[in-house]
């Protein structure tokens, strides 16, 4: 008899990241291929940013700072938080893997929009809970009455990603605040923010606004996003009771969080000013790409991240297909749609002349 995995795992789909461009240009016989997949900001790494890299890499003989104290405390300067509200993991997607490992299992249940952030229901389904996903809404907006009459005595978290991954929707404060007040205090309610710096709607809530008297809420963040920090895996957790923070410092995999990584983080903090302008450039390319393609027919929601969201329905691998074959890659949702990233005014500008061709054609 050969050694087999738990009959959940055997089956599980295996997270599918972005395809690398690398590879689809030399299939293709290209120069090169644009990868408008996997949410990355297009912009290089800033001057002071790699300084702080370069230095930090003369340690890498050392074991990072397991506790990240150097991060946690610019981290709780800069959101006027107590360093015990904080917890800091590789990447928001680590945290999230590391909540479930703290307070979800065995006969319990984890209810999350559907669509939404792709990993939720591996995550939950490793961690042996039950994933119970609630349809969005015609607009692909969270149906928060739903997930709010889902709750049971099983339930022990709830994820809400806002703004949503992929579609891009988000959530205004007066019914996110509606939806936090019909949650029981037994459920722990887990606030995805991972693309808030691209956040203009002033009706979309900074969730780490909410936190006060909120005990079973906690927020997370990322500077794999705005910060450009995808390639060093760090981001943070947030929460108003720091019983929660220290549930998830527990669960956490010793030594995860680079010291380079850190540091890179930490003097991104430092130069908030100029990383959040340059999510001020993807905003305006992002209210450009959505105008063309309205302006073409595609029936594309509002957006409050640096991607656009296109509900091509049974048409979506097609799309994606049609776009590979001209060195555009997108991530398809086969059934669903297509999430496509906001890049650079070139790249956005061939994907849109691969949207046109593609809507033209289906006439």
């Amino acid at each position: 008899m050969s050694v087999t995995p738990r009959a959940e795992i055997a089956t599980l789909p295996a997270y599918k990241p972005g395809r690398n461009p690398a590879d689809l240009a030399a299939e293709l016989g290209l120069a090169g291929a644009m990868k408008l997949a996997s949410n990355e900001v297009a912009f290089p790494p800033l001057p002071s940013v790699v300084a702080a890299v370069a230095e930090a890499a003369t340690e890498m003989n050392r074991y990072p700072d397991n506790g990240a104290v150097h991060l946690t405390a610019a981290l709780a300067e800069r959101y006027g938080l107590d360093p015990g509200q904080l917890a800091v993991g590789c990447g928001s997607v680590s945290l999230c893997q590391q909540l479930l490992q703290a307070y979800a299992g065995p006969g319990d249940d984890v209810i999350f929009a559907w669509r939404s952030f792709e990993a939720y229901p591996l995550l939950v389904t490793v961690s042996g809970a039950r994933p119970v996903m609630v349809p969005l809404k015609e607009r692909f907006d969270h149906d928060l009455d739903a997930m709010a009459e889902a709750i049971t005595d099983r339930t022990r978290v709830v994820f809400v990603c806002n703004p949503n991954n992929p579609t891009g929707t988000a959530i205004h404060r007066e019914p996110l605040n509606a939806f936090l007040d019909r949650v029981p205090d037994h459920v722990l309610v887990v606030l995805d923010e991972a693309y808030r710096e691209f956040v203009t709607d002033p009706d979309v809530p900074d969730a780490l606004s909410m936190l006060d008297g909120r005990r079973n809420v906690c927020v997370l963040r990322t500077f794999s996003k705005a910060y450009g920090l995808a390639g060093l895996r760090v981001g943070y957790l947030a929460a108003a009771d720091p019983a929660v923070a220290e549930a998830v410092r527990k669960t956490y995999v010793p030594f995860s969080v680079s010291t380079v990584a850190q540091v890179a983080a930490v003097a991104s903090l430092a130069a908030e000013d100029e990383l959040l302008a340059r999510c001020k450039e993807v905003v305006a390319e992002r209210e450009r790409v959505i105008a063309a393609l309205r302006e073409i027919g595609v029936d594309v929601p509002d957006s409050q991240t640096n991607f656009v969201w296109l509900p091509l329905g049974e048409a979506t691998m097609d799309f994606a297909r049609t776009g590979e074959g001209r060195g555009i890659i997108v991530r398809p949702f086969a059934g669903d749609g297509a999430r496509v990233t906001i890049g650079t005014p070139a790249e956005n500008d061939a994907f849109l002349g691969l949207a046109a061709e593609v809507v033209q054609a289906g006439r």
